[in-house]
């Protein structure tokens, strides 16, 4: 497929919509979204981390064929008789993984065999070595539990012409081993979604910089947040407070990007170029969420381009990017809608929440894997996201948290930090 482009209206609210519940924002960016990136194919070498376009079939059965389990000896169930233990001849020779033995086993016969190599014809069980005593030309068997005991059956694993995974998975480095063992060695992917991060703002300086002004602290950890998804991360730098150079970093943006990132600018005072430039000559949509820390979260259209507008404030930047950015971004690159995975645990700290608004709060795991949060909601305190370790949720309701109380932890990693 080739790059698509979305509808100017896709972030449209219906009439007399005001503040918006955080799963109905999810929803409604759901909807409005769709997978924009083209397909490419890629050796296996340099698939990790990328997401499959299509689903990977097996070329083949894994294993190939029957193989044992363990290094002992080989010989047919039926041999035993029913019996507990037998004294069994041993066949000439032996199977190993990748040279098997290449004959038939004599019926009452067993066969030295290690662990990999394919169970050969006339044998159905492997016994442990361990649980056999050779003597001269002959080996005693313990009997194992059952007939197909330390074998591994042809095609367990994977069956030839049969999906070993999905068309939308991200591609981890055990994804790897699946892919090359079902004899796949290039594989259909998404082409990285391009997102480009525009920090905006008079007051803004570069990190290290001499002078007065604030540290540009948004840029560098979206763009490393963007590359850890496994998106094509580009810096469109920091525009000054002057339309002419916010409209050029735009547009600059639209020719290269899927979709953009922007911090600043986007409410309604008289610097704020973006959604004015947005309302202007593009399209803009403000949906009001209740949401602590974030609320208002600016989405728009430019030049066909998707633009988030995220808060100015990095601790609201960072949480927004994590709930609604990263979500509606990997729909656009072809992973579909992907949720983080949180889990209940006891809270180790108090608090009353008022009902009306999802919370997020900077939390981690104490020693006996409770959560605390930071000491501080202050979403100006930026050096509580180095302490945390993820985020503890709150609901929409009204809550008393006490120690003890199960709350949702959503760990870091869980949205691939």
């Amino acid at each position: 497929m080739t790059r698509k482009r979305l509808r100017d209206d896709c972030f449209a609210l219906p009439p007399g919509v005001d503040w918006t519940p955080v799963d109905e924002a999810l929803a409604r960016l759901r909807a409005a979204l769709s997978r924009v990136t083209a397909d490419e194919e890629v050796p296996l070498a340099s698939a990790a981390g990328r997401i499959l376009a299509r689903p990977v079939i097996a070329k083949r059965d894994n294993p190939p064929a029957a193989n044992a389990a363990v290094d002992g000896y080989a010989f047919a169930w039926d041999a035993l008789c029913g019996a507990d233990e037998a004294r069994l001849p041993l066949a000439e020779g032996r199977a190993a993984a990748g040279r098997p033995f290449g004959g038939t086993v004599p019926a009452g016969y067993a066969l030295r065999i290690l662990t990999g190599a394919e169970v050969p014809a006339g044998t159905d069980t492997v016994v442990l070595q361990e649980d056999c005593e050779v003597s001269g030309n002959e080996v005693l068997i313990a009997a194992p539990r059952k007939r197909g005991a330390n074998t591994r059956a042809a095609g367990e694993d994977a069956v030839a012409g049969t999906e070993a995974l999905p068309a939308g998975r991200r591609i981890a480095p055990q994804d790897l081993a699946r892919i090359a063992s079902v004899g796949v060695g290039r594989v259909a992917v998404c082409a990285r979604l391009r997102v480009g991060v525009l920090s905006t703002g008079d007051e803004l300086i570069e990190p290290g910089a001499e002078g007065a002004g604030i540290f540009d602290a948004n840029r560098p950890m979206l763009l490393a947040f963007l590359a850890a998804q496994g998106f094509e991360a580009v810096d469109l730098g920091r525009a000054p407070d002057r339309a002419e150079e916010v409209r050029a970093a735009l547009d600059r943006g639209a020719d290269e990007v899927d979709a953009i990132l922007t911090t600043g600018g986007a409410s309604d005072g008289d610097e704020d170029h973006v959604s004015k430039l947005l309302r202007a000559e593009g399209r803009i949509e403000t949906w009001r969420i209740a949401v602590k820390p974030g609320r208002p979260l600016a989405l728009g259209m430019w030049r066909g381009v998707p633009i988030f507008g995220l808060p100015g404030n990095p601790v609201a930047a960072f949480v927004c990017a994590l709930v609604f950015a990263r979500p509606a971004l990997m729909l656009m690159a072809g992973a579909g809608w992907v949720e983080p995975e949180g889990v209940m645990l006891p809270a180790a700290f108090e608090k009353r929440k008022k009902p009306g608004r999802r919370e997020y709060l900077r939390a981690r795991l104490d020693p006996e894997g409770r959560v605390e949060v930071f000491r501080s909601e202050g979403s100006g305190l930026i050096g509580g996201l180095s302490w945390a370790t993820g985020l503890c949720e709150l609901p929409d309701g009204a809550l008393e948290v006490v120690p003890g109380l199960p709350v949702r932890f959503l760990p870091f990693a869980a949205f691939g930090t």
